[in-house]
């Protein structure tokens, strides 16, 4: 799905499973039943993004299914990935974590204080990497 509004393009591939809920914590039970993910997506971070003290990536621990999406916001030129694969890796992104250019690439919003590094395979053939968030195990590989 790919839709755009108010200088806020977003391309998403999945489902969501907590649309009502979105709706409730982000102030959007003005929008239509029908809203799909992809709009409820550019719309919470709209949402966060014009008010503060939270960062619009916040809205990320509150997002539950199965999903990726590319979301650019034209306005503050920022980028903000989730879900998807990062670079010419074959590894896909972390468990709880997202790419954001603004804040500086791959962090983890389930632990933000946390950093998140890539730690290359050694193999030539693959070009991939596992991530690993500060104090925690590897939380995702390649194949």
């Amino acid at each position: 799905m790919f839709a755009a509004k108010d200088e806020i393009y977003c391309l998403f591939e999945g489902v969501l499973t907590n649309l009502g809920s979105l709706r409730q914590q982000y102030g959007l039970l003005g929008l239509s039943k029908s809203a799909n993910e992809v709009v409820l997506v550019m719309e919470a971070y709209k949402a966060l993004r014009d008010r503060a003290p939270y960062p619009p990536s916040f809205m990320l621990a509150h997002l539950s299914g199965n999903f990726a999406f590319v979301l650019f916001d034209k306005s503050t030129s920022s980028i903000l990935v989730a879900s998807g694969s990062c670079g010419k890796s074959l590894a896909p992104f972390p468990k709880g974590c997202y790419y954001s250019n603004a804040l500086g690439g791959l962090k983890s919003y389930e632990n933000p204080k946390h950093k998140v590094t890539a730690v290359l395979e050694n193999e030539e053939e693959v070009c991939g990497a596992t991530f690993k968030v500060e104090g925690s195990a590897v939380v995702a590989a390649t194949q």
